[in-house]
């Protein structure tokens, strides 16, 4: 008997997903409290809640809500404002950096936070390599750092430093130093100091962010007490839901669905300047860290005049209006446009790969590929020549965009089998260079630096992808040098320069396609949610900024009858008719910026 009322009720829990089309293992249910909740419309993929190693943007973007650095980026444009350090100076010969802490404040669990705390990151960062996945190049040029008080905190570099070195998630010295800080999941009853902190998360559930009451910067200034990412099984039908009013926010639309909502008169739609680029990678010949052959990407990808002819070959501009439906800027380097001191703004003449299939075909010519009488290049060798292209079906815009490539590389002779699997299966085989192409993104911070760092020979991978971060597994010493240039170098007109001269470099390898920064297309319920400050606040995003000011600002809506509008968006007669209460469980995650590679962004 009671196998069989489990059962019933097993059957009704799941006839409720599929009606509101949410993912196996989420549901949705009416609040049973009386705070205000904030929904919004996510993914599944997370990397890990670790600090030291998270480096997919969906995950970043939850931990960004849970810990401060001693320096943050301002939400008007990006620059260096006050975070944990309420002010900080710079020694004459350029060497120390002091940073004096924010008085009274505490952890969310009330132990204050302190220099303490802030001296056992950085140096849990420099003296373990397993600690070094997401700000290993943050401390590369620190020659030393102390804690001389509770109140001040002292960095010495070996080197000037262009950018502020106190861009690092700060942690709670007294709950990591418990732990193997390398292994800890870091995935409940979180102790942080943001506006939110993680309260709880299960794979086949999700991630529950609550109110840091003990927020240093006030506690009354966020104004949702939780927020929830529920997981659907596509942005159709997240798109339906925030429609029914089950969510309030959603990101990551389509063209197609942005359109789809302008006219509702309960929802608001916003297109904004996004700090993201969208490209697909190519294989160069990966190496690990050891110099070793890695991944089995094709050998005639080795050659560079045949990834660039593949480049040449895609019309990114019709990409951008078909697959983007226009919302995008046409991609010159890495650096999008919304940070105009550090985007290379490239003249014609300087896209050397621009759309050209006719030279194209001249290239791959010149590489010795020969075509076939199928119409099909052969490999040096003769061999018949065959291209994987990795496209994550979670991505609408990236399987269409295979609709166009695909035949574009056909009519310069090449053949390409697109292999459309699951975003984590991409990612999982980017990370041990098991690619030829794929498409990707990245979400780039206020400062290019570590960006940049991503690409040097020294951030190649361990055989099994563990280790380092690489964008590409890309290598040019010659680049390495410009690293070590800008990454010391104060006169900011010289740093750009150089910058722009980087990312001109790995446009001309052609071992990363930029095709566009898109437009960040969002929509939500303007009857339950405002006050959303966007970065930069002329245009910019919502959400997964280099900051925490979008969700900080977010309040609800008061209801007609003056409280808050329902949190659940489902009338508690329909659940009465159910006759049944499901736990809410939520899976966070927006776009991602590459489990191997992000922030990415975030890093993302």
């Amino acid at each position: 008997m009671k196998h069989r009322l489990l059962t019933k009720i097993g059957a009704a829990v799941a006839a409720v997903a599929t009606m509101f089309a949410v993912a196996p293992g989420a549901a949705i249910a009416a609040d049973s409290d009386s705070g205000s909740t904030l929904r919004v419309a996510g993914g599944t993929n997370y990397d890990t809640f670790n600090p030291f190693n998270a480096t997919m943007a969906s995950t970043t973007d939850v931990l960004t809500l849970v810990y401060d650095s001693l320096v943050e980026n301002a939400a008007k444009d990006n620059s260096d404002a006050p975070g944990l350090a309420k002010s900080w100076k710079v020694s004459d010969d350029k060497l120390t950096w002091t940073y004096t802490m924010q008085s009274g404040a505490e952890w969310s669990d009330g132990e204050p936070i302190t220099a303490d705390d802030a001296l056992w990151t950085y140096e849990s960062i420099m003296k373990n390599p397993d600690l070094q996945t997401a700000f290993g190049s943050n401390v590369e040029s620190i020659a030393s750092v102390k804690a001389p008080d509770k109140n001040t905190f002292e960095i010495t570099m070996k080197e000037p430093q262009a950018q502020n070195p106190g861009n690092v998630w700060i942690l709670p010295k007294h709950v990591w130093e418990k732990q193997n800080a390398a292994k800890y999941a870091n995935d409940k009853d979180v102790v942080g100091s943001g506006p939110f902190t993680l309260k709880s998360y299960d794979k086949n559930s999700g991630v529950e962010l609550v109110k840091n009451q003990k927020f240093w910067r006030g506690a009354d200034k966020v104004g949702f007490d939780r927020i929830l990412f529920i997981p659907y099984k596509n942005t159709d039908a997240s798109v339906q839901a925030l429609k029914n009013g089950e969510i309030d926010y959603v990101s990551g639309l389509t063209a197609a669905q942005f359109n789809s909502l302008k006219n509702d008169p309960n929802i608001t739609t916003y297109a904004a300047n996004n700090r993201r680029y969208y490209s697909m990678a190519i294989n160069p010949g990966a190496k690990d860290i050891n110099g070793k052959d890695m991944g089995d990407g094709n050998a005639v990808l080795h050659d560079k005049k045949v990834r660039q002819a593949i480049v040449m070959a895609i019309d990114n501009k019709t990409l951008i209006e078909k697959a983007f439906g226009g919302y995008g800027q046409e991609a010159t380097g890495e650096v999008p446009a919304v940070y105009p001191l550090y985007h290379w703004d490239a003249s014609e003449s300087d896209l050397t790969l621009a759309y050209n299939p006719d030279k194209a075909k001249q290239l791959l010519d010149e590489a010795g590929l020969k075509m076939g009488s199928d119409g099909y290049r052969t490999d040096k060798e003769g061999k018949p020549l065959e291209l994987r292209l990795l496209v994550g079906a979670e991505y609408p815009n990236w399987v269409q965009m295979a609709t166009y490539i695909k035949p574009w590389l056909k009519e310069v002779g090449l053949n390409v089998k697109v292999i459309t699997e699951s975003y984590s299966q991409v990612s999982d085989a980017s990370s041990v260079a098991k690619y030829d192409m794929y498409f990707t993104g990245w979400g780039i911070g206020a400062d290019p630096d570590w960006q940049m760092s991503i690409n040097r020979c020294s951030s190649r991978p361990n055989a099994d992808g563990s280790g380092q971060l690489s964008e590409s597994n890309w290598c040019d010493p010659e680049f390495d040098k410009l690293y070590d240039q800008q990454h010391v170098e104060m006169d900011q007109t010289k740093r750009s320069e150089i910058l722009k001269k980087m990312q001109q470099m790995i446009y001309d390898a052609a071992v990363n396609d930029v095709i566009t920064y898109q437009q960040a297309l969002v929509a939500y319920r303007k009857d339950k949610v405002t006050g959303w400050v966007a970065q930069p606040t002329d245009g910019g995003i919502y959400t997964q900024q280099n900051g925490y000011w979008g969700y900080m600002g977010a309040k609800p809506v008061a209801s007609a009858s003056g409280s808050s509008a329902s949190a659940s968006g489902v009338s508690p007669a329909v659940w009465a008719g159910i006759g049944i209460v499901i736990v809410v469980v939520i899976v966070g995650g927006v776009f991602f910026a590459k489990k191997k590679h992000a922030n990415a962004d975030d890093e993302e």
